[in-house]
């Protein structure tokens, strides 16, 4: 796999980075054409994008939240509360209402955390037209139609396996950037708040990156670890994967190329929206 594969999508990325939580959509929409929207309900954030029909991007919202634990939600209405925000300042900018939504959970977190996510946009007053499991929506955004894709968010690690567009390997463990947020509570001595705003530093990137190091080679043995064939390319994604010398640790410890996207913490959530159909 060469860089230039992950061009047009790092391109959509850096547009997405520039609109998000701005005050101006990519481009102008009508008032009947088709929008999709995906909703992340992540342990760190909760994320809204929006797509046009044939899946670019339109515009995209988040914040910062404490409402859900390793891929569950603990406080169904912060979610809600949170979430129809972000519905509210996107159909503000766009100037319309918005419908539909998909939700995502991490891979196997079962029918019950699905249909909480599910009720977490219903009540916002959006109509759930599915519950995707999280890297499978990583990998549609990347158009990947072989490799493995490690989908690191705030509370879980999600690995899905894929050859010829199938999906023939999917795991979660209970291991993210809040485990980071730990470690560096417990060697600084600090609160979790504390230690999430340091971590998210990046004038103490290189501090931080030396502690919290060994729960990234933790996450890079799980995928080492699975006991099935890795399918390459690897392609890491998530807010926990936003460290310069990640992709070097996992490429270490793998023993093969790892690669990321620009804005990793984006993929899942525009990957979501596509399948809002």
């Amino acid at each position: 796999m060469k860089k230039e594969f992950l061009k047009s999508s790092n391109e959509q990325l850096k547009k997405f980075a520039e609109i998000v939580n701005g005050d101006k959509p990519l481009r102008k929409v009508t008032a009947d054409e088709k929008l999709k929207v995906g909703v992340d309900l992540g342990t760190s954030s909760i994320v809204l994008t929006v797509l046009d029909s044939k899946d670019k991007i339109v515009y995209g919202a988040y914040e910062y939240d404490h409402a859900v634990q390793d891929g569950i939600v603990v406080n169904f209405m912060e979610s809600v509360n949170i979430l129809r925000r972000l519905k509210e300042k996107a159909e503000k900018v766009l100037g319309r209402e918005l419908k539909t939504a998909c939700g995502a959970i991490p891979p196997k977190t079962g029918e019950k955390s699905a249909k909480v996510v599910a009720n977490v946009i219903e009540e916002t007053g959006l109509l759930c037209t599915g519950v995707e499991d999280e890297p499978t929506a990583a990998a549609k955004f990347l158009r990947l139609s072989n490799g493995t894709v490690v989908d690191i968010g705030g509370g879980t690690t999600g690995i899905s396996i894929f050859k010829d567009n199938k999906l023939i390997h999917v795991i979660d463990e209970a291991t993210g950037g809040f485990h980071m947020t730990l470690v560096l509570g417990g060697r600084y001595k600090i609160k979790n708040d504390e230690a999430e705003k340091l971590k998210r530093n990046k004038d103490k990137e290189s501090e931080v990156y030396a502690v919290i190091k060994p729960v990234v080679e933790k996450m890079a043995a799980i995928v080492q670890n699975m006991g099935v064939e890795i399918i390459d390319p690897v392609i890491v994604v998530g807010g926990a994967t936003n460290f310069t010398e990640f992709t070097t640790t996992f490429s270490k410890e793998l023993k093969r190329k790892v690669y990321k996207p620009l804005y990793p913490q984006f993929v899942t959530p525009l990957g979501i929206a596509m399948f809002d159909d």
